[in-house]
């Protein structure tokens, strides 16, 4: 049973693929082949197949057929016309108002699935760049980390050696183990961090299970200059797909309520009928008169006299949902507001954050070249100078991570707008 389950993974370790993408590269797949994108074309799909549904009242059919049968008696057949060798008959809708209604409500449906596939790329669209960020810091802070663990490893090694001469009480040499194991252990967490972001990416652009994206090195950081928070609110309400969706939803309603008033209305549809007789099924014995060749052409009207409550009552339906739209449209506009209230005291906060990192890993530098020059001169040990490098590869790790978090509200703060693919694509 084990050599199978190896063969398996073997293979499949095989099949897996690595991908080196660009942020636009990955940005162009995911917008084509992007599960949720797919799912949500082939809904346009149905929607479009819904219109072309209920325009269908207005497109002339025809239909040819033959009522042939042997009548005994007076000719006449089951479904009320008479005897016939041959006979066709169309029929299309010239005024139904009810039907126009729907057809426009399924227009509308399709503009709505519309707004639904940008509102899917909108958010495949952060879920890229925000994975392709989280790669690409974690690989930085891992290279980070691998220096550090170079140093940390020197300074054990050293303080090792000053703990046997008797120079150095053995607890040192044992907080000198803990920190490289405790760097061992970071690595691999960032290891595992980056496989874990590489194999989401992978996932978010389509590709086959098991495959992994890395992003490109030159890949460029977000340095676009954002709107002031008030035109940024202004541009999210006018522009967030959220809030188009819902509206074209209202929009729909409103139809659905016009296609019930409008079920009172009379309706006027366009029919012609051919028939050929045929003299065996005795027309000449019970009219003065035979003709094979007959038609029908004209039109049909029907006036609605009782309607029954199902119109009313489907109109306060309507109703109700119409309602609840525009308490919806309310709520999400004020959540909107909110939110990206809060996204740019997230992004002040980040680059406050990310000005103090720069400042103590400037610190931590500045102390790392006056323990050379300390060290030169015979001041310190290279212990020390290891533990300082050691020092200033935590505090790039700290940068790094101030570093992304700014990103992270910058494109928090670009979904929100609705410009984050035109950011991402320039």
């Amino acid at each position: 049973m084990k050599a199978p389950v190896v063969l398996f993974l073997l293979a499949f370790s095989a099949a897996a693929e690595v991908r080196t993408l660009t942020l636009r590269d990955a940005l162009d797949i995911a917008l084509k082949q992007n599960p949720d994108v797919i799912l949500a074309r082939l809904d346009q799909q149905r929607a479009r197949a819904q219109v072309t549904i209920a325009t269908d009242a207005f497109v002339p059919k025809l239909f040819a057929g033959s009522g042939a049968a042997y009548t005994n008696g007076f000719p006449m057949s089951i479904d009320g016309n008479a005897p016939a060798l041959i006979q066709s008959k169309t029929q299309m809708a010239i005024f139904d108002r009810p039907q126009s209604y729907r057809a426009a409500q399924a227009n509308e449906a399709v503009r709505g699935t519309e707004i639904d596939i940008r509102m899917r790329q909108d958010e495949v669209a952060y879920r890229v760049a925000s994975l392709f960020f989280d790669t690409d810091q974690a690989a930085r802070s891992l290279a980070a980390v691998e220096r550090q663990l170079q140093s940390l490893i020197r300074v054990r090694d050293l303080i090792g050696v000053r703990v046997s001469e008797g120079r150095e009480l053995a607890i040192e040499a044992n907080k000198a183990n803990l920190k490289v194991l405790q760097a061992q252990h970071r690595q691999e967490e960032l290891a595992d961090a980056i496989a874990d972001a590489e194999t989401s990416l992978a996932q978010v652009l389509g590709f086959d299970p098991g495959d992994r994206v890395q992003p490109a090195q030159d890949e460029r950081r977000l340095n676009d200059q954002l709107d002031s928070e008030e035109n940024a609110i202004q541009q999210a309400l006018d522009n967030n797909r959220e809030i188009r969706r819902l509206e074209s939803n209202l929009q729909a309603k409103n139809l659905e309520v016009k296609s019930y008033k409008a079920e009172r209305l009379p309706k006027a549809s366009l029919i012609a009928q051919y028939s050929l007789l045929s003299r065996f099924n005795n027309y000449d014995k019970f009219f003065p008169r035979f003709q094979r060749n007959n038609f029908e052409f004209g039109v049909s009207f029907e006036v609605p006299i009782l309607t029954g409550r199902s119109g009313s009552a489907g109109v306060v339906q309507a109703q109700v949902d119409i309602d609840k739209i525009r308490t919806e449209i309310g709520r999400t506009r004020s959540r909107i507001t909110a939110d990206l209230q809060h996204a740019y005291r997230e992004i002040r906060r980040a680059e406050s954050a990310q000005k103090l990192a720069r400042t103590d890993l400037d610190l931590a530098r500045d102390q790392l070249t006056l323990d050379l020059t300390r060290y030169d001169e015979g001041q310190v040990t290279m212990a020390q100078v290891e533990a300082a490098r050691a020092a200033e590869q935590e505090k790039w790790i700290a940068y790094y991570d101030a570093q992304h978090a700014v990103e992270v509200a910058r494109l928090n703060v670009l979904r929100q707008t609705g410009t984050l693919l035109a950011s991402l694509s320039q």
